[in-house]
């Protein structure tokens, strides 16, 4: 017997013995489903109090956070956080059809890239699936519609998030990724982004945009 035998008999007799058959059949009712974790109480609030939750979270990992009244409303906030950064009036996003509805056009001096992001985009635009109150995250999914490089690649990243689809916590938000998609369509890849990029291994001094954005703005659309 070899020590990988050795070892795999271990586990088998340490699981109780079963079989192939009955382990498949155990495995398979558990992705079934899956049991549901404990949830913290700090995000089981609801309406203004969530909102509020989320933004002060966010604010906590040194994002920047603006409340809009409608979606028209994005476009002209995006011109203002790069008014207010002394930045490029240009920005790269995606095909999101949430974003593509908005008035860009009405911007005049905005340049408006479509696609993957490039190293020398300085800022990146995405509409976020969902968000997370209880931590202040947002959640993107992968696909053309947001592509993943406009995550990581701009040095500022401005990520707009409808106010209904903010959760009290991130299972509900996978529950809700899992009823939309459903088996075999989910997408290749969820990013959970909370506050810009940052890294404090060096000498313990808090670096940011050490791997991705070293500012993240929040745009929230209330209506």
């Amino acid at each position: 017997m070899s020590a990988r035998e050795a070892i795999l008999g271990k586990l088998r007799g340490a699981v109780g013995g079963a079989g192939d058959q009955t382990r498949r059949e155990a495995v398979e009712k558990r992705l079934g489903k899956p049991p549901r974790g404990l949830i913290p109480a700090r995000g089981q609030v609801e309406g203004e109090e969530r909102l509020a939750l989320f933004c002060r979270m966010a604010e906590a990992v040194v994002a920047t956070v603006e409340r809009v009244g409608s979606a028209d409303d994005v476009p002209g906030a995006v011109t203002h956080y790069l008014r207010s950064k002394n930045l490029a009036p240009s920005v790269r996003m995606g095909d999101d059809r949430r974003l593509k509805r908005m008035d860009w056009a009405a911007q005049k001096s905005l340049e408006v890239k479509h696609g993957r992001a490039h190293r020398e985009d300085e800022v990146g635009v995405s509409h976020a699936f969902a968000g997370v109150a209880e931590t202040g995250t947002v959640a993107l999914l992968s696909g053309k519609e947001n592509p993943t490089t406009v995550n990581f690649l701009p040095d500022h990243h401005i990520i707009v998030v409808n106010a209904k689809d903010i959760a009290g916590d991130l299972e509900t938000v996978i529950s809700r990724m899992r009823r939309k998609f459903g088996k075999g369509e989910m997408p290749r890849l969820l990013n959970l982004i909370t506050g810009p990029s940052r890294s404090g291994d060096i000498e313990q001094t808090m670096l940011l945009g050490a791997h991705g954005p070293r500012a993240l703005h929040l745009i929230v659309v209330d209506g």
